[in-house]
């Protein structure tokens, strides 16, 4: 029977967190030209960047892939087995390969990068020994500096794969600066979740056309009346003769202004003027912000221009999960 634990978890836990701590500081400290030449390959690399490594380098590097490819650089991750039974077909020659391995001796990475270097592929490497097989045969080596692992029997990757994890990361967020990678672009990458639900724009959650309830400054209040029914937003926007929108009419300002002859009365003696709009290009979180902020349910929408292009209600914020 094993003896009985008696060391203090949390302290365990923080001593392994230190390590890794201490571990990025020195991939930190370490960054020099190389890092440099490894964005600039990716940079101009006219194809997709393939992710290869073994084991747990495999995993990050799955995950450095899928981060590349959500952030504006076309990127997937190859198994190095699948690799040598047929994925080799999937790199081209104005690809880049990323390669993986701590100790840069992965055998199962010969195929690949002996491939790269039969087809006159870039092959970058991360590796933490430079007199390694793999950093010997790349064109761009960016070093791991040598760390402790985490692991209190120093076999399992623990420290090295987080420095891996961050310097993937580090690669990935210069690129997206250096491309000027939008808030758009990264909303089309991801539109389901969470993501999609804080980046979604008016634009895209608006009515438009005959969904606007809309009439003429010069009409009579029971047409307003009617078009405020039939659309179901509680208000209706007053045009000018030219299209612009110069107020509104709302459920309130029937209210406060209801008399007998209410339906006689031109829009123009009830109308709010100036009503409060949104550009189609906001946020939808800032849509709901602001109605929630003026107590309204309903935001006319323009565009660049000043012109009208929609309607956006509270509900369509509610149902695209904005809160």
């Amino acid at each position: 029977m094993p003896e009985k634990f008696t060391k203090d978890e949390i302290k365990i836990g923080q001593e392994i967190i230190e390590m890794e701590i201490a571990g990025l500081v020195g991939l930190k400290d370490s960054l020099g030209q190389s890092f440099v030449d490894a964005i600039d390959k990716l940079y101009n690399t006219t194809g997709k960047v393939i992710v290869t490594g073994m084991g747990k380098s495999g995993h990050i590097g799955s995950k450095i892939a899928a981060t590349l490819a959500s952030t504006g650089t076309p990127s997937f991750f190859i198994h190095p087995a699948e690799a040598s039974h047929g994925d080799l077909g999937m790199i081209s020659k104005n690809d880049t390969v990323i390669a993986i391995s701590y100790s840069g001796e992965s055998r199962e990475l010969g195929d690949i990068v002996n491939f790269t270097r039969r087809h006159n592929i870039p092959l970058i490497s991360i590796v933490s020994n430079p007199e390694s097989t793999l950093a010997k045969n790349s064109d761009i080596v960016v070093l791991l500096p040598k760390s402790k692992e985490a692991c209190p029997l120093g076999l399992a990757p623990t420290t090295s794969t987080t420095q891996t994890l961050a310097l993937g990361d580090a690669i990935a967020m210069v690129l997206l600066e250096k491309k000027g990678f939008s808030r758009d672009e990264f909303r089309d990458r991801h539109p389901g979740g969470k993501l999609g639900q804080i980046l979604v724009k008016v634009k895209d959650l608006m009515h438009k056309g005959d969904e606007i309830p809309l009439v003429k400054s010069d009409s009579l209040m029971s047409e307003a009346l009617l078009e405020m029914t039939s659309k179901g937003f509680g208000c209706t926007g007053i045009i000018d003769e030219y299209g612009k929108l110069i107020g509104i009419i709302t459920d309130g300002d029937l209210r406060r202004k209801m008399t007998a002859d209410l339906p006689a009365q031109k829009v123009s003696t009830v109308f709010t003027p100036n009503p409060k709009t949104i550009s189609e290009k906001a946020l939808g979180g800032e849509a709901l912000a602001t109605m929630n902020g003026f107590g309204i349910t309903s935001l006319f929408v323009t565009d660049d221009k000043g012109d009208l292009t929609g309607i956006i209600h509270v509900h369509d914020c509610m149902r695209a999960g904005i809160v």
